[in-house]
């Protein structure tokens, strides 16, 4: 049992996997600030374009 549980201690593939996991959660979270931020600027720069085109009467 003893041998075993230092195995297990000494054992790196578990912490690489949790690792790659936390740093592929890091980048899903900076995608989705990115895309909010985004989506809020794009929608503005809409909107003011909108504003500015001349409207027409439909006859």
């Amino acid at each position: 049992m003893k041998n075993l549980t230092i195995k297990f201690l000494r054992e790196t593939k578990g912490v690489t996997a949790l690792e790659y996991g936390l740093i592929a959660g890091l980048i899903a979270v900076a995608i989705a600030a990115s895309v909010t931020t985004l989506g809020t600027d794009l929608s503005s720069v809409f909107t003011t374009v909108a504003g500015k085109l001349p409207t027409t009467s439909g006859g």
